[in-house]
């Protein structure tokens, strides 16, 4: 739980504090008034980086050269001044990436996420590390690792291709990739299971990198692996991504989102922050009405540019933070 949130040279706010008295908060405000930085900057907390930022000098108010985010005992700065850096710190105390994220934990869902059941299977491998590098310290090391060993092994199957290198020399990167990419598997597995999703996996393995290694030396690209997985939204024996409707794919999501947080607190035995960014725009009645029923379960901050879309009856039980 937060209970103020502070952000200085943060996209469009220069100062500002933010408290949460309530369980529940809501932001409302009209569209480009700020309310999805805040979120950004929270959710920033929980994974160590924007979800939106291209690049994440963006979050750095424009004219400005650094930008801090502080939550209670948690900070992030940016800093531009020169080359630019993260610098993470718990009760003042500065941390590595690795050790700040999961200190705290957090479900979003916003109208992008939509793209979870559109879009490229790098949209899909992506939701799966937000939410799987927050719970578990060994999937956030194997991911790190498998990613700087998998730019490692790409930039020598290039030099084995153009320079005729001995292909040997892949035996150390194979070992870092399979070692980490069975880790990353196993938890993505048992993640997916508990959603009921199709794992597409990738599976890596010495047999397979052998299988293809011809065809990697040719493309200069490691072709299996978890950085090639997948998955499927099935419903009624057909993926939704190419036969569901929009509103069918938004409630998938939907599904998706509020199984993460049940899975966050079976593993961690803790709820997370829920933060739903103009989620009563994006929903029907019916799923509205679910959603103020998961909202007391742990602390919720909402948006809306709307308060007309939220029954008057949990208003009361809800703190009103306006934007202008």
């Amino acid at each position: 739980m937060i209970k103020k949130l502070d952000l200085q040279n943060f996209r469009n706010y220069s100062r500002r504090t933010f408290d949460f008295e309530s369980q529940t908060s809501l932001i409302v405000g009209p569209n480009a008034s700020g309310k999805t930085n805040i979120f950004e900057a929270i959710y920033a907390l929980a994974i160590g980086k924007s979800f939106r930022a291209e690049t994440e000098q963006d979050v750095i108010k424009e004219n400005e050269n650094f930008s801090s985010i502080k939550a209670d005992n948690l900070e992030i700065l940016f800093d531009n001044r020169g080359r630019f850096i993260k610098i993470y710190k718990v009760n003042g105390v500065r941390k590595r990436q690795g050790d700040f994220v999961g200190t705290l934990r957090a479900v979003l869902f916003c109208p992008q996420d939509l793209e979870i059941a559109t879009d490229s299977p790098s949209t899909r491998r992506k939701y799966l590390d937000s939410a799987l590098t927050q719970i578990f310290k060994d999937y956030r090391l194997s991911t790190h690792i498998y990613e700087k060993a998998l730019r490692q092994r790409n930039r020598l199957l290039w030099r084995i291709r153009e320079e005729h290198l001995d292909r040997n020399q892949l035996g150390y990167w194979n070992k870092l990739l399979i070692e980490n990419g069975k880790i990353i598997h196993e938890r993505r597995r048992d993640y997916l299971k508990f959603l009921g999703l199709d794992y597409d996996h990738s599976v890596i393995s010495e047999e397979r990198l052998e299988r293809y290694i011809n065809e990697e030396i040719a493309a200069a690209i490691t072709l299996v692996g978890p950085h090639r997985d997948d998955f499927k939204i099935i419903k009624n024996n057909k993926n939704i991504r190419s036969f569901g409707s929009r509103g069918e794919q938004r409630l998938a999501v939907f599904a998706i989102k509020m199984g993460e947080l049940e899975y966050v607190e079976k593993i961690t035995g803790v709820a997370p922050l829920l933060l739903l960014d103009d989620i009563f725009s994006e929903l029907d009645h019916a799923n509205r009405r679910h959603i103020l029923e998961v909202i007391p379960r742990q602390q919720t901050i909402m948006t809306t540019t709307d308060l007309h879309l939220v029954e008057k009856a949990h208003l009361k039980n809800f703190q009103l933070i306006e934007l202008g």
